[in-house]
C-alpha cells in the first residue's frame, strides 16, 4: 500500500473561485435589476391607465345627470382636481404614482389626465378624452402632441 505525499482535503471554497461567484451575482444584479424596473414602471402605467378609464366613465355618467361635462372638478370648476373621483392613482393602494386631474371639460367633451409622480419621473403624461382617444407622453417632453403618442399601446 502505497501513501501519497500530498493527501489534503479541501475544506472550501478558493479565492478565486468565490471572486469568480461574486462576479457573476454583479453581472446578473446589473442586467436583472433594469429589467426589473422597467416591468413595475409598466405595471404602474397600466394601473394609471385603468384609473383613466374609470375616470372617463365616471364623467360620462356625470353627463348623463348633468347634461355637460363642465363643473366635476373641485369648486365646480370644469378643470382641475376631480370630485366625482380620487385624485390619483393607483386608487386601491397606499403608494399613489400618478395625480389624476380634468386637463379640460365643455359641454360636450373633456381631457382627463394622469400626471407621474416623482416615483414614477419619466414616464410620460397619459391622456384620455370623451372620444376614446388614448394619449402618452412616451419621450417625457411634457405634451402628447409627438407623433405617434396618440395611443397607449406601446410600452
Amino acid at each position: 500500500m502505497t501513501k501519497h505525499l500530498n493527501t489534503r482535503q479541501h475544506a472550501g471554497f478558493t479565492l478565486m473561485e468565490l471572486m469568480v461567484t461574486v462576479v457573476i451575482i454583479g453581472v446578473l444584479a446589473a442586467v436583472g435589476t433594469p429589467i426589473y424596473m422597467e416591468g413595475i414602471k409598466k405595471s404602474r402605467r397600466a394601473d394609471a391607465q385603468g384609473s383613466l378609464a374609470s375616470f372617463a366613465s365616471t364623467m360620462a355618467r356625470y353627463h348623463t345627470r348633468n347634461n355637460v361635462y363642465t363643473g366635476a372638478a373641485t369648486g365646480g370648476a370644469d378643470t382641475g382636481s376631480p370630485t366625482i373621483f380620487p385624485t390619483e392613482s393607483p386608487i386601491d393602494s397606499g403608494t399613489k404614482f400618478y395625480d389624476l386631474t380634468i386637463e379640460a371639460s365643455t359641454t360636450t367633451g373633456f381631457t382627463l389626465r394622469a400626471t407621474p409622480k416623482n416615483a414614477q419621473a419619466g414616464n410620460g403624461i397619459l391622456e384620455i378624452n370623451s372620444l376614446g382617444v388614448k394619449s402618452w407622453d412616451e419621450n417625457d417632453d411634457g405634451d402628447v402632441t409627438d407623433s405617434g403618442e396618440n395611443n397607449w399601446d406601446r410600452g
